[in-house]
């Protein structure tokens, strides 16, 4: 399966001007077709440095959502930032520059205007339901505006143009866990629990979650997400071997 990641700019949302509206709605895209978000990194209008992880992130092959910076005014850099990453020039791309004299009919296309479309070479375009401004994609990257309401659309039109083949059914995927209480019901205490039941089950995902109150724990959320039938093979190796070291569990509601 292939991995999939976040990029989402923009100094409004380092600052706390603005909340972020990207990262949960793209986890839940991705999990209504039975695909996991694997990171997500959050970045300033910095030029260089994204540069710098787009030609990062090409490299190591993601399929990465890149939300914010592609229009035309001084501080979006995204597509400067993603010349620079391909070693490409920008310029005007003809099938954007098609979808902008619709969106302007009857209107002067301005130099401005143009910017919107002017995209490093050789990349494609991302059809935008909202306004007809495209994004682009290259190299499994797709970058598209920062508004939701844009932003959204494009990154479902681009899973379900290019990933129908990586879709799981989700009902083929359940999530348990205990929650753990008593004087061992910590992480390190368990660790020798959990590379078991990882190098058992090497196609389920573990997680553990510790829940403090103040400096007090209050439990330990421990379970494992994957194939039915696997995860209750591998809960039933869990309870069993809390309960040989006297730890009280309980089911997470």
């Amino acid at each position: 399966m292939k991995s999939f990641g976040a990029i989402i700019i923009g100094d409004e949302i380092l600052s706390g001007k603005r909340q972020d509206k990207h990262f949960a709605r793209i986890a839940d895209m991705l999990g209504a077709r039975g695909l996991r978000l694997s990171w997500v990194e959050y970045l300033g209008d910095d030029r260089e440095r994204l540069a710098a992880t787009f030609k990062r992130t090409m490299a190591a092959g993601d399929v990465v959502f890149s939300c914010g910076g592609i229009g035309n005014t001084p501080d979006d850099h995204t597509r400067q930032a993603v010349a620079a990453a391909l070693g490409v020039d920008l310029e005007l791309h003809p099938q954007g520059f098609e979808e902008l004299q619709v969106r302007f009919a009857n209107e002067e296309i301005t130099d401005k205007r143009k910017l919107l479309v002017t995209f490093p070479a050789g990349v494609q375009i991302i059809p935008n339901p909202f306004n007809r401004i495209p994004g682009f994609m290259a190299n499994e990257h797709y970058f598209v505006p920062g508004f939701p309401q844009m932003a959204h659309p494009m990154i479902e039109w681009a899973l379900d143009t290019f990933y129908r083949d990586e879709f799981r059914p989700v009902d083929d995927k359940i999530e348990q866990a205990f929650l753990l209480t008593g004087a061992m019901a910590y992480e390190s205490a368990l660790l020798d629990l959990m590379e078991r039941i990882v190098a058992a089950y090497p196609t389920l995902r573990l997680f553990s979650l510790p829940s403090l109150v103040g400096k007090e724990r209050k439990h330990l959320e421990l379970g494992v997400e994957g194939a039915p039938l696997l995860v209750a093979q591998a809960m039933e190796e869990i309870r069993s071997e809390v309960e040989r070291r006297g730890i009280t569990w309980t089911w997470r509601a």
